[in-house]
C-alpha cells in the first residue's frame, strides 16, 4: 500500500514538474510572441489609460493575446498598468512584453532656434504627451509669470537651449516647473554678477543675446557684435538691429516660416514694439531662443568702441565694423552693391 502511495505521489510530482516545465518554456523563456518587424520602436501609453485601453494599443504587436494575458495576469499587470513611453523590440516573448510595459523610458528632449513660444510649444509637444494648448496655457499662466518676473512677451527667455531628459507622460505644469528650475541653475552667481555689471537683468541679457544670435553664427565674432550693441545702449542710441525688423515683419504677417534675406528701407519704418529702428532700448522680449554661446557672448563682450557693423563682402559670414558713421557708410555701400549685383531683392 505504501509503495502504491509513493508511486502515485511520485507520478503527481512528476506531472506537475513536467507541466511547470511546459508552462515555463512556453511563457517565461524567449518564446517569441510578437509581430514586431522593426528592431525596436517606442509605444506611448497615454495618461489615465486602463488595461482595456492598453490592450487596444498593443494588440497590433502581439501574436497570441491569450498567451500575453496569461503572463499579464500572473504578474498582476492589469491592476498595475503604467502610462508612459515603452521600448518594444523584435522577438519579444510574453514575459518580456509585460516587463517592458513596466519600464517607462525617458525622452531625450532637445529644442533650439525657435522664434516664438508658440513654435517652441509645437516642437516640445511632438516629443512629450502634453499638447501645444496645454503647454501654452502653463507658460502663460498669470500667476506663474508674476512669481517668476516674466511677461507673456519675454517668457521664452526661460528656455535655455540644451538636451534634457523627461518622461513622455510628464504634465505641462511639471514640465514648466522643470524648465524654471533649469533656468535658475543656469543663472548661477557668476552669470548674475556679470549681468549686473552690464546693468542688465537675465531676461535683458537673453533678449540682447537673441539679437546677437540672429546677427551672426560665428561664435568668435559674437562678443564683438554684443559689444557694439552694448556701446549703443550706453550711448543712448537706437540699436537699429535688422533682425528686430525681420521679426516685426514676420509678426505683422503672422508668418514665421518666411525667409527674409534683405531688409529694405521702407521696412525700417514698420510700426512694431520690436522694431529697434524706431524704439530706443531693447525690444519687449527675445526675438528668438539664443544659444548659450550667444548668451555668454553678451556676458563676456569684446573690448571695442565700435558703434556700427554690416555684413562683410570680403570675409563671407563675418561683418565689417566701424567706430564712425562715415566709415560705416563705406562698408554699407560695398554690401548694398554686392546685394544688387546678386539680384537679392528680399
Amino acid at each position: 500500500m505504501k509503495n502504491k502511495f509513493r508511486s502515485l505521489f511520485s507520478f503527481v510530482i512528476l506531472f506537475f514538474l513536467i507541466l511547470f516545465a511546459i508552462i515555463y518554456i512556453k511563457y517565461f523563456t524567449n518564446n517569441v510572441n510578437s509581430k514586431i518587424k522593426q528592431n525596436e520602436f517606442y509605444v506611448n501609453i497615454p495618461t489615465n489609460s486602463n488595461y482595456k485601453d492598453i490592450k487596444k494599443i498593443i494588440a497590433p504587436y502581439i501574436d497570441n493575446f491569450n498567451d500575453f494575458e496569461f503572463i499579464a495576469n500572473i504578474r498582476s499587470y492589469p491592476v498595475h498598468v503604467k502610462s508612459g513611453r515603452f521600448l518594444f523590440k523584435k522577438g519579444m516573448s510574453s514575459f518580456s512584453l509585460v516587463t517592458t510595459l513596466r519600464r517607462n523610458v525617458p525622452v531625450n528632449l532637445a529644442f533650439n532656434n525657435q522664434e516664438r513660444l508658440e513654435n517652441l510649444c509645437v516642437r516640445i509637444s511632438s516629443q512629450i504627451e502634453p499638447d501645444t494648448t496645454k503647454l501654452l496655457k502653463a507658460f502663460r499662466d498669470p500667476i506663474f509669470l508674476k512669481q517668476n518676473n516674466f511677461t507673456k512677451d519675454n517668457v521664452i527667455a526661460l528656455f535655455i537651449p540644451n538636451s534634457y531628459q523627461f518622461y513622455w507622460n510628464i504634465s505641462a505644469t511639471k514640465f514648466r516647473d522643470k524648465m524654471i528650475k533649469e533656468y535658475n541653475i543656469f543663472w548661477n552667481t557668476n552669470r548674475l554678477a556679470k549681468a549686473s555689471k552690464l546693468g542688465l537683468t537675465p531676461v535683458e541679457v537673453i533678449t540682447l543675446a537673441s539679437i546677437v544670435h540672429k546677427e551672426t553664427t560665428k561664435n568668435d565674432e559674437r562678443p564683438k557684435v554684443a559689444k557694439v550693441y552694448l556701446n549703443r545702449l550706453q550711448n543712448k542710441m537706437l540699436l537699429q538691429a535688422d533682425p528686430t525688423v525681420i521679426y516685426s515683419l514676420k509678426l505683422r504677417d503672422s508668418n514665421f516660416d518666411q525667409v527674409i534675406k534683405r531688409v529694405l528701407y521702407e521696412d525700417l519704418k514698420i510700426n512694431s514694439a520690436y522694431n529697434t529702428y524706431i524704439n530706443f532700448g531693447l525690444p519687449p522680449g527675445p526675438i528668438a531662443m539664443p544659444d548659450i554661446a550667444a548668451i555668454d557672448a553678451v556676458l563676456n563682450p569684446d573690448n571695442n568702441d565700435y558703434l556700427y557693423f554690416c555684413a562683410s563682402v570680403e570675409h563671407f559670414g563675418y561683418h565689417a565694423f566701424a567706430s564712425t558713421l562715415a566709415a560705416h557708410d563705406i562698408n554699407r555701400k560695398k554690401y548694398v552693391e554686392w546685394l544688387n549685383n546678386r539680384g537679392t531683392k528680399r
